[in-house]
């Protein structure tokens, strides 16, 4: 929060129009009020996107004539599951790829991001990550030293990264420098992770790959594309990108979807990480779909409404804390690549009553108050407000952070627009009431 900013004076007053209102204090939404109205042309533009990339989807349905019979799914080896391979169809066409692997049996984003790596890497290969370190849960996927874990440098497969320039930019002489003979996988995160930069665009995203393959044509750049979809027209393997890779209980699933990942790109590399996902020789062509198939279906069809109202929540979000002084990334008019809007506060309680106050505007465990906890596969305390239908759905309205400097909270999702709102409402209103603002 920088220090421009007054203390606000609230008062006690509850707003008195019926239930609607949850019991929201008249000065509180005031302030909201002015905040949306503000924002009202962005809003109106997400709409736009919306409805662009709904008709993506649906043209991708009715181009490989998805049926009822495909929701029905398959048991034991999952053999000849034909609506298996028209899913993977449909997310091939809807990303620009030549092919896809959508599966129930991602455990997560990360578990995902793995396999692909995993797919396209071999010992003495060295993975390049240009946009910095990834996100915290993939380090010890990365590895260091032969440390028994089954990670990527326990087969003898390196590591390097390019930091990010002082302006969040692509370091484009250092990438040059670092492109060595056993460069063998270009990794780009589009998303901030936990870091106070802004995500990566399309655009941006298709610089990197042509100044890769410029200097090394053969390296395959893959792109974490998590809490990226949907939120452009186009995606990364649509800009050149060989390989990306998501969660289904983020962007794609459509709040429905009750596991899941998709990996999507070139044919072969697909291939590649579909056997590292079963076996050599046995690949996607097997896999009982457990009784998803429908909400696989349904989630992706649902998916970019869905993404829709989530963006419009976060630019609500920033409209209304950019409002009372605080910083946020990405301001309320600015382009969206991601779900993710990050809020800077000054000091811990700050950050753990933003958190919490998500909590409280949850349907689902309103009642529980999140606390920091060493969470796995995380380097510091995590709070995390996941009051979600779908456990860990970040599509849903959820937050978290680590608690360290500079004390960022990262809130995402939000099935309907009014349930972000009053998440964003919530938290203001719990940091109202400890005497934060």
């Amino acid at each position: 929060m920088n220090q421009k900013h007054g203390k606000l004076l609230f008062c006690a007053f509850i707003h008195d129009k019926g239930d609607l209102n949850m019991h929201v204090s008249e000065d509180i939404l005031k302030v909201a009020e002015a905040a949306e109205e503000k924002a009202a042309s962005r809003l109106k533009e997400l709409d736009r996107l919306a409805e662009t990339n709904q008709w993506k989807v649906i043209e991708a349905f009715q181009k490989h004539k998805v049926s009822d019979f495909h929701f029905a799914g398959s048991t034991g080896y999952g053999y000849n599951d034909r609506g298996r391979e028209v899913l993977d169809l449909v997310y091939a066409d809807v990303f620009g790829a030549e092919a896809a692997l959508v599966r129930p049996h991602f455990v997560s984003g990360t578990h995902t991001i793995g396999t692909a790596l995993f797919g396209v890497l071999r010992p003495g290969d060295k993975l390049l990550y240009i946009t910095g370190d990834p996100y915290d849960t993939l380090h010890n996927v990365i590895g260091s030293g032969k440390d028994g874990s089954g990670s990527l440098a326990d087969f003898g497969i390196r590591y390097g990264k390019v930091d990010l320039k002082e302006d969040g930019k692509p370091d484009w002489e250092a990438i040059d420098a670092a492109l060595t003979a056993d460069t063998r996988v270009i990794g780009i995160q589009r998303s901030r992770g936990y870091a106070w930069r802004s995500s990566f665009t399309v655009e941006e995203i298709g610089e990197m790959v042509r100044f890769v393959k410029k200097k090394k044509p053969e390296a395959i750049v893959f792109v974490d594309n998590c809490y990226g979809e949907f939120t452009e027209l186009h995606e990364p393997t649509e800009a050149g990108a060989d390989l990306i890779a998501g969660s289904l209980i983020k962007n794609p699933g459509g709040g429905i979807a009750p596991t899941g990942g998709y990996i999507a790109g070139r044919a072969e590399l697909v291939e590649k990480a579909a056997f590292r996902l079963t076996a050599p020789g046995i690949g996607g062509e097997v896999g009982a779909m457990l009784g998803t198939m429908r909400s696989l279906f349904q989630g992706l069809f649902l998916a970019p409404h869905l993404v829709g109202q989530a963006l419009k929540g976060s630019v609500f979000a920033a409209a209304l804390f950019e409002q009372l002084g605080f910083d946020t990334k990405p301001g309320w008019q600015d382009s969206r690549t991601d779900l993710i809007q990050a809020i800077r506060f000054t000091g811990p309680e700050h950050l753990i009553a933003f958190v919490q106050g998500i909590q409280k505007a949850s349907a689902v465990d309103s009642h529980v108050v999140p606390e920091p906890w060493d969470m796995p596969g995380y380097d510091d305390p995590v709070i995390m407000a996941a009051g979600t239908f779908i456990q860990g759905g970040s599509l849903e309205l959820s937050a978290d952070a680590p608690v360290r400097e500079p004390y960022i909270a990262y809130m995402q999702g939000g099935l309907t627009y009014a349930h972000a709102k009053l998440g964003v409402i919530r938290a203001l209103e719990n940091m109202k009431n400890r005497n934060l603002l």
